[in-house]
C-alpha cells in the first residue's frame, strides 16, 4: 500500500493540476471566510483600522474587476513561459528531463497563486450589491483581494527569477545531482563496515529443483516498471510457503505475456496468486527515480552526450556531467548493495531479486559518455580523473576491475583517436594515475 501511495504522490507532485487545483479550493474557502467574516457588524472596528478598503460598491467593483483582469492575464502569460521553458530544455537537455520541470514545485505555486487570486476577487465580486439592493461592500474581503494582488506581484518577480535560472545547464545539472543523493541515500543506506541484515547467503540455499518444477507469472500489461512492494511479496512468499525469482528489477520495460517472476514449487500457482503477485509490481508509461537509481544516472549522461555532440560541441557542460557523476559513484563505493537473496524472519531464503550493482552503474554512467568523447580531449581526461578519484574510494576488488576496464578502454580508444602527442602524454599521465590508485586504494585521499 505504501508502495502505491508514494506511486500517487508522484504523479500527482509532477502535474500541473494538482497545486493550482488545491490552491483554488483554499481561495475559494478563505473567501467564504472572509465573506461570512464581513456580515459581522464590524463596523466600529473597521474604522479605526485605516489601512482597510472603506470605499463604496463601485469602487469596490473596480478594484476587484482590475485585479482578476488582471491575475489571469499573468495566469496566462506564466502558463506561456512555461511551456516555452519546457520546449527549451527537451531540446537542449532531452525529454527525460521534462519530468524534472513538471515536479518543480516553485512552478506549480506561482501559477496556483494566480488562479487563487482570480478565483477569490471573483467570488467576492459576486457579493457587491449597490444603492438598487441592500448596500453591502464586503470591506475586508476587498482588503485581503488586495493584499493577495500585493502578494502575486512578489510571486511574478519571483517566477522572472527562477524561470531564467531553471533552465541554466549548472542549475539542471546541479538539482539532478541532489535527486541522486538522495535516491542512493535512500536506497543504499547501509555503509561499508556496518551490521547490516542483507549480507548474502549460500546460493546452495536455492532448491535444486527449482527451475524443473517452477511456474511463470506473466505480465498482464505493458510498461516500465517503477517500483516493486517487496513487503507484500515477501508475505505472499511466507503466507504460501514460497520461493520467488524476480526476473526484473526496476526501470526495465516489460512486455506484456513476459515472464515476470518464477514460483517454486509451481503446483500452488493458480489465477488468485498470480493476481496478487502482479499487484506488487507497478508499471507506468516512463521511468521514476522511486527505486531506480540508474534512471537518474542517464539523465546525468543523456546531458553530457547532448553536450559533447557536433551539434552543441559543449565539453564543460559534460564535464559538470561527469563531477555530479563522479560523486555519486564514490558514494556508492561505500555502500552496502542489498543482496539479491532476500530471507524472512525465520531466516528462510523467500525472494531472489534481480538486484542493482555498482559494475551495473558505472557501466551506465561511463559507457555512453566513453563512446562519444573520444575525439574529445578535455572531456576524455576528465572521465580518467573521475576514475582515479573513485578509485580512492573502494576496496572492492570487483569494483576496482571495472574501473580498471574503463581506464583501459579510454586510454585504447585515445591512442587510436587523437593524433596530437601532447595530448596523448595528458591523458596517459591521468591514466597511469587511474592504476596508481587502483593499486593503492585511498591514495589520493
Amino acid at each position: 500500500m505504501k508502495i502505491k501511495l508514494l506511486k500517487l504522490w508522484d504523479s500527482l507532485h509532477t502535474s500541473y493540476w494538482f497545486v493550482p487545483t488545491l490552491m483554488a479550493i483554499i481561495a475559494t474557502a478563505l473567501a467564504i471566510a472572509m465573506l461570512t467574516l464581513d456580515r459581522v457588524d464590524l463596523s466600529g472596528p473597521i474604522e479605526q483600522l485605516g489601512w482597510v478598503y472603506t470605499g463604496g460598491p463601485e469602487g469596490a467593483r473596480t478594484v476587484l474587476s482590475s485585479i482578476a483582469g488582471s491575475m489571469i492575464t499573468v495566469a496566462g502569460t506564466v502558463f506561456s513561459i512555461t511551456l516555452v521553458a519546457l520546449q527549451l530544455a527537451s531540446s537542449q537537455f532531452g525529454p527525460r528531463l521534462l519530468r524534472n520541470f513538471m515536479q518543480d514545485t516553485g512552478n506549480q505555486v506561482v501559477l496556483g497563486t494566480f488562479i487563487a487570486t482570480f478565483i477569490y476577487c471573483l467570488l467576492v465580486l459576486r457579493t457587491i450589491r449597490g444603492e438598487d439592493y441592500d448596500v453591502f461592500v464586503p470591506q475586508i474581503s476587498v482588503t485581503v483581494g488586495i493584499v493577495l494582488a500585493i502578494v502575486s506581484i512578489g510571486v511574478l518577480i519571483y517566477f522572472i527569477h527562477h524561470a531564467s535560472t531553471s533552465i541554466q545547464a549548472s542549475h539542471v545539472i546541479s538539482e539532478v545531482g541532489n535527486e541522486l543523493d538522495k535516491a542512493i541515500e535512500r536506497l543504499f543506506p547501509e555503509k561499508i563496515g556496518q551490521d547490516t541484515k542483507h549480507i548474502g547467503r549460500q546460493i546452495d540455499e536455492i532448491p535444486t529443483s527449482f527451475d524443473r518444477e517452477a511456474c511463470a507469472i506473466v505480465a498482464v500489461c505493458s510498461g516500465y516498471l517503477q517500483a516493486i512492494d517487496d513487503n507484500k511479496l515477501m508475505e505472499i512468499a511466507q503466507q504460501k510457503d514460497l520461493l520467488l525469482r524476480l526476473n526484473y528489477r526496476p526501470g526495465k520495460f516489460i512486455f506484456r505475456g513476459t515472464k515476470l517472476v518464477m514460483v517454486w514449487p509451481g503446483k500452488l500457482v493458480n489465477e488468485k496468486l498470480a493476481k496478487e503477485i502482479n499487484s506488487a509490481f507497478i508499471l507506468g508509461r516512463q521511468r521514476t527515480e522511486q527505486q531506480d537509481v540508474e534512471f537518474l544516472v542517464n539523465q546525468l549522461v543523456e546531458i553530457a552526450v547532448r553536450a559533447i555532440s557536433p551539434g552543441v560541441n559543449d565539453p564543460f557542460t559534460a564535464i559538470q556531467c561527469i563531477d555530479q557523476l563522479s560523486a555519486a559513484l564514490c558514494c556508492l563505493a561505500e555502500r552496502e548493495f542489498p543482496s539479491p537473496y532476500r530471507y524472512d524472519d525465520d531466516n528462510k531464503l523467500r525472494v531472489i531479486a534481480d538486484a542493482t550493482t555498482f559494475v551495473h552503474l558505472t557501466d551506465a554512467a561511463f559507457n555512453q559518455i566513453r563512446q562519444y568523447s573520444k575525439p574529445d580531449v578535455a572531456v576524455v581526461i576528465r572521465l580518467l580523473e573521475a576514475i582515479a578519484i573513485i578509485a580512492t574510494h573502494t576496496q572492492n576488488k570487483n569494483h576496482r576491475d571495472v574501473l580498471l576496464r574503463h581506464a583501459e578502454t579510454i586510454k585504447r580508444s585515445s591512442d587510436r583517436e587523437i593524433s596530437e602527442e601532447y595530448d596523448r602524454f595528458c591523458i596517459q599521465e591521468r591514466y597511469l594515475a587511474v592504476v596508481k590508485a587502483l593499486n593503492n586504494p585511498y591514495s589520493l585521499t
